[in-house]
C-alpha cells in the first residue's frame, strides 16, 4: 500500500539507501514493464498520485517525463521525489536542453538523496516542439555526456571537476533509443555507443512498425549488444487514426505506418479506443517473442487507465513484489 498524503514517511531520512527495484527484476530475468508519468501542470502533489495511481501495481518502473515535447511541467525530480516517498519506483528522466553541467549534476545528487535510483539520460526535443518556442536552448551536454557523467560520479565518486563526493548516488542508468529514424541500418551503431558510454537499460520510442524493429535486433545481437543491455520496447495505444496522424506529424522521431492509421480509419467510432488498446496488445505479443527484448515501457497518454487491463490482456501481468511472472 502507498503512502498518498503529504507527510514524509517515517523512513524518509533513510531513502537514499537501497537499490533500484527495475534492476532487481531485469537481473532477475522477469520481463519488466514500465510505463510513462503524465506530469501534472499543477503544484498539487495530489495530482501527481492521482495520475500515477493506475499505474504501480503492474509496473517494474515509473518513468517522470522532463519537460517532454519541450512543454512546461512539474519537474521530473519533484515527480520523482513524490513517486519514491509514496513507495513507487521511480525513473528519473533527465534532458540537456534546460541545463548545464553544473545544474545536471547538481539534479542527479537530489535525486539520488530523495530515493531515485534509476536514471534516463535524454539530449531532449527542441524548443520549437513546444509551446514557448522563444526559450533559450542549452544543450551543454547530449545524452552520451549525460551518461558518461552520471557514470563517473557513480562509479569514482567524484564530479566532473575531479572534487570527491561524500556519499556517491547509487543509479542504474538508462538511455533512449529510436530504431524507426533514419538512417535505419545505423540506429545499432548509436545504441552500441550509449551502453560504451554507461547505458544499462534501454526505452525505445513508440514501436508500430515490428518489422523495422526486428531488423534493428537483428543488427543488435549480430554485435552482441543483447547481452550488454536490458532493452524495453516502447509500445502505447492509440486513440484514433486523428490521434495517430497527430503523433506522427507532430511529434518528434515517431513512426507510424499507414496501415496502422488505415485499420483505425476502418473502424466504428464507437471501437477506436478498443482498437486502439488491440493493436497495443498485439505488439506486445509480437515484441516479448524476439530474442533480446527484456521488457516493454509503456506509453498512454493521458490513458493510464488502459495501462493495467494492456498489460493483463498481453499477458504480462506479474505481482507487485516482482516475484514470479514472464521471464524475458
Amino acid at each position: 500500500m502507498v503512502n498518498t498524503d503529504q507527510t514524509p514517511p517515517a523512513g524518509d531520512s533513510d531513502l537514499h539507501g537501497g537499490e533500484s527495484r527495475l534492476q532487481q527484476v531485469l537481473e532477475a530475468g522477469h520481463f519488466a514493464v514500465t510505463a510513462e508519468l503524465n506530469a501534472p501542470d499543477s503544484a498539487d502533489p495530489k495530482d501527481v498520485y492521482a495520475n500515477v495511481a493506475e499505474l504501480g501495481d503492474v509496473c517494474d518502473g515509473i518513468n517522470a517525463t522532463d519537460g517532454s515535447g519541450a512543454n512546461c511541467h512539474m519537474s521530473s525530480v519533484a515527480c520523482c521525489a513524490l513517486m519514491a516517498r509514496a513507495g513507487y519506483e521511480p525513473v528519473l528522466q533527465m534532458g540537456c536542453r534546460d541545463r548545464n553541467r553544473i545544474a545536471i549534476q547538481g539534479d542527479l545528487l537530489g535525486a539520488a538523496a530523495l530515493g531515485v535510483h534509476n536514471v534516463l539520460c535524454l539530449t531532449g526535443d527542441d524548443v520549437t516542439a513546444g509551446d514557448q518556442p522563444e526559450a533559450r536552448r542549452v544543450f551543454d551536454f547530449d545524452a552520451l555526456h549525460l551518461l558518461h557523467t552520471a557514470r563517473i560520479m557513480r562509479d569514482q565518486g567524484v564530479l566532473l571537476s575531479g572534487r570527491k563526493l561524500t556519499t556517491p548516488p547509487e543509479f542504474f542508468l538508462g538511455a533512449a533509443a529510436n530504431p524507426f529514424v533514419p538512417p535505419q541500418d545505423l540506429r545499432h551503431l548509436r545504441l552500441a555507443k550509449k551502453i560504451e558510454a554507461g547505458a544499462q537499460f534501454i526505452q525505445t520510442q513508440y514501436c508500430y512498425d515490428v518489422p523495422v524493429f526486428e531488423a534493428f535486433m537483428r543488427r543488435a545481437r549480430d554485435m552482441g549488444l543483447h547481452e550488454k543491455v536490458y532493452l524495453l520496447v516502447g509500445v502505447g495505444p492509440l486513440r484514433s487514426e486523428r490521434a495517430a496522424e497527430f503523433m506522427r506529424s507532430r511529434v518528434p522521431g515517431v513512426h507510424i505506418p499507414d496501415a496502422v492509421v488505415d485499420r483505425l480509419a476502418k473502424t466504428p467510432r464507437k471501437g477506436k479506443r478498443e482498437e486502439g488498446i488491440r493493436i497495443c496488445v498485439e505488439i506486445i505479443e509480437e515484441v516479448k517473442q524476439i530474442e533480446g527484448v527484456h521488457g516493454v515501457h509503456i506509453m498512454a497518454y493521458r490513458q493510464e487507465e488502459t495501462v493495467p487491463e494492456i498489460v493483463e490482456r498481453a499477458g504480462i501481468m506479474r505481482d507487485a513484489t516482482g516475484i514470479g511472472g514472464q521471464d524475458a
